[in-house]
């Protein structure tokens, strides 16, 4: 397994973000849904070792990220894109993403087809050379996209990767992730339930800092029959859900 974390915490003060989680999965496309303040970017933050939890264990492709050594190793095969990416405006679009290459201490001959393809693979090869001040929303995301995967990481972590995009480009998203999920654990926090359904083939859904379910899009639809509410039949399964976690 790729991620595996036990009674997983984190505190902020007298708050508990994220409060005892299990997860336990591998190669292949992972969801995880819930409201805002649910803790779904603080779980992310630590499984990317960015911040580390109060309490409870964490195994990270195999290791444990409390380690100075094996956090290095981890982070060199990891991809994440967190909700709020900050960059350099004055860089262009192959700076930005050669940046990150090397802070994942990629070898200095690879960096720039690696960059090259991870450009191309989020449609943005005409705008290689553009500066990020000049770029819209959605193609800053794209940008953000490509540089989380520039190192083929074992472990892939998207935060809201969507936001921004157009509905095209949504799609194109999706298709990328299912093929990115063919080799590597990709885990995809978003607010779309649409995104989960077309997307993923596991998918957990947090309440509160718990895991309120985990099981797969047809699961969770199942949930939903005869007393969920939504437009779609996954959104009835996730109303349905969090009607239960609330009561």
């Amino acid at each position: 397994m790729n991620i595996e974390t036990i009674e997983l915490t984190r505190r902020f003060g007298r708050t508990r973000a994220v409060d005892g989680v299990d997860l336990s999965t591998g190669p292949g496309v992972f969801g995880l849904l819930g409201p805002n303040g649910a803790g779904k970017t603080s779980l992310l933050r630590m499984l990317a070792t960015v911040i580390p939890p109060s309490s409870g264990t964490m195994l990270l492709l195999d290791r444990d990220p409390s380690g100075h050594a094996p956090r290095r190793e981890i982070r060199r095969r990891l991809g994440y894109l967190p909700q709020n990416l900050g960059y350099y405006p004055g860089f262009t679009v192959v700076e930005f993403v050669e940046y990150f290459a090397l802070l994942r201490e990629m070898p200095p001959g690879r960096v720039p087809g690696a960059v090259a393809a991870a450009v191309e693979r989020v449609g943005l090869g005409d705008k290689a050379k553009a500066k990020l001040r000049t770029l819209s929303g959605g193609m800053l995301r794209r940008a953000g996209i490509a540089q989380a995967i520039v190192n083929e990481p074992e472990l892939l972590l998207f935060d809201e990767p969507t936001a921004g995009l157009d509905p095209e480009q949504r799609v194109e998203f999706r298709s990328l992730i299912r093929e990115l999920g063919q080799r590597a654990t990709v885990v995809v926090s978003t607010h779309l339930v649409e995104d989960v359904g077309a997307a993923c083939s596991q998918v957990a859904l947090m309440h509160q800092g718990r895991i309120a379910f985990q099981g797969t899009p047809d699961e969770l639809t199942a949930r939903g029959v005869g007393h969920g509410v939504g437009d779609a039949p996954l959104e009835r399964g996730y109303s349905a859900i969090l009607a239960e976690a609330r009561a």
